[in-house]
């Protein structure tokens, strides 16, 4: 059973950067598609990147293009979210979530993800 842990969220100020990890065990995560997604208060849980199994392909909502970065360690079996310039709009709790192996589908999807982190808070104050 695939157990992932997100972490590295925190308070900082706009302008400010956090890095998140998501850490994986149980299984291998270069064969799955891992994603970051957010949920604000009172607010819809929402897509921000998805990075896919295999020679990776990243992508990106609009809202955190060119701010954000999601990359993978597979010795690590960590997938990692880089968020810079963060925004009071940023403000949420951030989660990782997993695909089965090889997926292939609609990656901006949340019902697609089968594995879920438990969330990491970030908290961005102007």
């Amino acid at each position: 059973q695939v157990q992932l842990v997100a972490s590295g969220g925190g308070l900082v100020q706009a302008g400010g950067s956090l890095r998140l990890s998501c850490a994986s065990s149980g299984g291998t995560s270069s064969t799955r598609t891992t994603a970051w997604f957010r949920q604000a208060p009172g607010t819809e849980r929402e897509f921000v990147a998805y990075i896919s199994w295999g020679t990776p392909n990243t992508r990106y909502a609009d809202a955190v293009k060119d701010r954000f970065a999601i990359s993978r360690d597979n010795a690590q079996n960590t997938v990692y979210l880089q968020t810079n310039d963060l925004k009071a709009e940023d403000t949420a709790v951030y989660y990782c979530a997993a695909t089965q192996p090889y997926y292939r589908g609609n990656s901006r999807d949340p019902d697609q993800y089968r594995f879920w982190g438990q969330g990491t808070r970030v908290t961005v104050s102007t």
